[in-house]
Order: C-alpha cells, then sequence, then structure tokens
C-alpha cells in the first residue's frame, strides 16, 4: 500500500549565524535540494536564556563576549523574518520556526505559517504546548529527552485541543551516535498514540533518515548548514547541499521503490527468460 509522500523539514534554525544573507541561502538551498519546507528558530534572549549562563563568557567570530549577548546578535527580528517571508512567499516554498517562548509564539503569529513545531527541550513546558494547541494549527513536536509521562501529557493537550500533531522522535544529541537512534520508536510510537511520527535527526550521515522513512516516518527533519565547518553549535550535526539533496532524492523513491507487494512479470523479463531458461527452449 503506498504512502503519501513524506513531508521533509530542512531545520536552518540558528545557523545563519545572524547573517540574513545567510539565512536566505539556507532557504534557497533546501528549495533547490526538493525540501517540502524550510524552517528557522525564534527566541527571547531575555526570557529563554536561564540567569545562570547569561553572564558566561564566549568566544565567538566577534570576539569575546556575554553568552545572553550572543544569543541576542544572532536572532533575528521582524526586519529579517519579513526578508524570509517575502523570498518564501517568491519562492512559493513553506517556512516556519520553532517558538521557544510565548513571546516568540505570538511574534510567529503574524506570518501565515503552514505549521509550529515544538522543540525537544520545550515539550514538557506545558503551559506552552497549550498555547501552541489552541492554535490549532499543524504541530510537529520533538520528543527527545522525553519519557512516556512526558508524551502522554503532551499528546492529551493537542488531543483536548483539537489540534493535529506529529510526534518527532528523535535523539537530542549533536551530532547524535547512531547507535544510539533507536528508529524502531517510531513503529512504537505510532502503534501507542494511533497519530503520525516523524523524524528528527541529529546524526552525521544520510542513511539513518533513510530508513527512518521506510519504517513510516511522515516527516523528516534534519538540520542543514552552508558549511559544516563553518562556526556553531549545530553545524557539524548539519547536511551541506550535496547530502541535503542526495537524502531527499532518495527519500522521494521510496514508494517508487517498495512497489505493492504483488509479485508480477514486468516488462523485458520475459525475453530474458527466453535468453537464460536454455532447457525451456530447446
Amino acid at each position: 500500500m503506498e504512502t503519501p509522500e513524506v513531508y521533509f523539514i530542512a531545520e536552518a534554525g540558528i545557523n545563519h549565524n545572524g547573517d540574513l544573507s545567510k539565512a536566505l541561502q539556507l532557504v534557497k538551498m533546501a528549495f533547490d535540494a526538493g525540501c517540502s519546507a524550510v524552517k528557522f528558530q525564534k527566541r527571547e534572549p531575555l526570557v529563554c536564556v536561564p540567569m545562570h549562563m547569561r553572564n558566561q563568557i564566549r568566544e565567538t567570530p566577534w570576539g569575546d563576549m556575554t553568552y545572553l549577548e550572543y544569543k541576542q546578535k544572532i536572532e533575528f527580528s521582524k526586519n529579517e523574518y519579513d526578508a524570509i517571508d517575502s523570498y518564501c512567499r517568491e519562492l512559493e516554498f513553506d517556512w516556519s520556526a520553532s517558538a521557544w517562548d510565548l513571546p516568540s509564539l505570538e511574534f510567529l503569529d503574524q506570518y501565515n505559517l503552514p505549521f509550529n513545531k515544538v522543540a525537544s527541550a520545550l515539550t514538557t513546558n506545558l503551559e506552552f504546548l497549550h498555547e501552541v494547541a489552541i492554535r490549532k494549527k499543524l504541530t510537529y513536536v520533538s520528543v527527545g529527552m522525553c519519557n512516556y509521562e512526558d508524551i502522554d501529557k503532551a499528546v492529551t493537550i493537542f488531543k483536548d485541543e483539537k489540534c493535529p500533531i506529529t510526534l518527532m522522535h528523535t535523539i537530542s544529541n549533536y551530532p547524535a551516535n547512531e547507535t544510539d537512534l533507536n528508529l524502531k520508536m517510531i513503529q512504537t510510537l505510532s502503534e501507542k498514540y494511533k497519530i503520525p511520527i516523524g523524524y528528527s535527526g541529529h546524526e552525521s550521515s544520510v542513511t539513518p533518515s533513510i530508513v527512518a522513512a521506510t519504517l513510516g516516518a511522515k516527516a523528516i527533519e534534519r538540520h542543514i548548514t552552508l558549511d559544516r565547518a563553518m562556526w556553531g553549535t549545530d553545524h557539524a550535526a548539519s547536511l551541506e547541499y550535496s547530502g541535503l539533496k542526495n537524502l531527499v532524492g532518495s527519500i522521494r523513491k521510496i514508494n517508487t521503490v517498495l512497489g505493492d507487494g504483488i509479485k508480477r512479470e514486468v516488462p523485458g523479463e520475459r525475453e530474458i527468460a527466453k535468453k537464460m531458461r536454455y532447457w525451456e527452449n530447446t
């Protein structure tokens, strides 16, 4: 039985390093590679950065600065998101952003985004989940670092609000070890919750995402970067253009190569049989 085409989300995240031109390049990269959408991350640093981390000194390409100053420097404002929105409309390409706090969720309301995304770190923030769910927009919810009790509570909130939800199995290490991926959880979550399940991959290679799609993942999310050697926390777990294009192309072929499971003779086989089955042609 043919399954719907996988919705492939290219996670640009903060891999633009605060540079709008890089962000737009990431959009074009995702579009050219055949992705379904590109996604960024939106934060209000004064809300999201814990007090004990704010004054920690961080080495950056712009010199030493506090962690709070760094997060503020790379955060996009309305001008940048207006430009991203305009460019994606021009390309007729879906985009969204993961809100990491209520002010950011409200900020993103001004854009007609096709879906919301809840990062694993936010999945135990029940107040935040409720605010997302009451918007009744398709929401991808990652469940890294979560146990079944956490997932149960999240699913209940979205079901109570009649908000469509897709759980995203993920391992929250950057990059993640392939031996830790446990992709059979895609089937386990599907059987337990009876809702669509996707996969958000943080590994360095492309093969696990292909396996995830074959196991029934309805959505695949992968971090992307212009250069894996670029400064920043997520680049090493991200795919450059060639890897992304290869991955998307492979996933798009899955239904074609799986077929329908019905044994039949395909064109050309009869002629090959005549050549090779010598005992039938004497």
